[in-house]
């Protein structure tokens, strides 16, 4: 059983659901993680870091809605902007319709991590049993030390952090993974020597794979877990059995 983690979708042709799924074809994966993309032009992505061009705050939930009713291999994680006060509101209704989780972008809605909109939400997810996913920054409130800070404050809330916390290796974010039962890293963007580094550590049951679709592809994604010098239980969890249990995939 082999689940991408980690794509996004959005009805634009570089990230619709019909693109994602040819190259989860020709990956020979059947089955996917997806959540709201489009609100960053990951071709342009320097244009939005550097502050030339703004990001499109509103999230295609709906369309992640239709593609999942569509696509029986597909489950949805839902993103929020985490500031309005009705966002625990909004949150209950996208898991009514079946969403698995709560994806918040940093880069995107410029919250911190240590905001209480941010404890609100997490609180609810603990209760609810659902995952927070998101990125890191290099900015206050968005670095990895504060994602990791809001994991060790609701202990009850399972965190998944994007790209392993980026290409730089980040050892904080592989520590935290090691000492804390609800933090885990996905894997896509990751370089093989920080993969490789980090299960030594982690161990298999901490990682999730993951392809950042469209940015990159599952195919690729996937060759570097297969490379990993780990034994093939480690790598099922690895590459399925994590995310299965992590978000309640049938």
């Amino acid at each position: 059983m082999i689940i991408d983690a980690h794509a996004h979708l959005c009805p634009k042709p570089y990230g619709s659901v019909e693109h994602y799924l040819s190259q989860l074809d020709r990956s020979g994966i059947k089955q996917g993680l997806v959540c709201p993309g489009g609100m960053v032009d990951v071709r342009r992505m320097n244009e939005f870091t550097s502050g030339r061009r703004q990001a499109d705050p509103i999230p295609c939930n709906d369309y992640i809605q239709q593609a999942v009713l569509a696509h029986p291999g597909l489950a949805a994680v839902a993103c929020l902007d985490p500031r309005p006060p009705h966002a625990p509101e909004a949150l209950e209704e996208w898991v009514s319709r079946g969403f698995r989780g709560l994806l918040v972008s940093p880069l995107v809605h410029r919250f911190s991590f240590l905001d209480e909109c941010m404890a609100a939400l997490a609180s609810l997810c603990g209760e609810r049993d659902i995952p927070i996913v998101s990125h890191v920054g290099f900015r206050t409130g968005a670095n990895p030390g504060d994602f990791i800070q809001l994991a060790r404050r609701f202990p009850k809330t399972c965190f998944l952090l994007e790209h392993m916390g980026g290409p730089q290796a980040d050892t904080d974010v592989v520590d935290a993974a090691a000492s804390l039962d609800n933090f885990f890293l996905e894997t896509s963007l990751g370089t093989f020597m920080h993969l490789q580094e980090t299960v030594k550590k982690t161990g298999a049951s901490k990682l999730v794979f993951g392809s950042e679709f469209p940015m990159s592809h599952p195919g690729l994604e996937l060759k570097k877990i297969s490379l990993l010098p780990v034994s093939e239980a480690e790598r099922d969890l690895i590459l399925g059995v994590n995310v299965q249990t992590l978000f309640h995939l049938n």
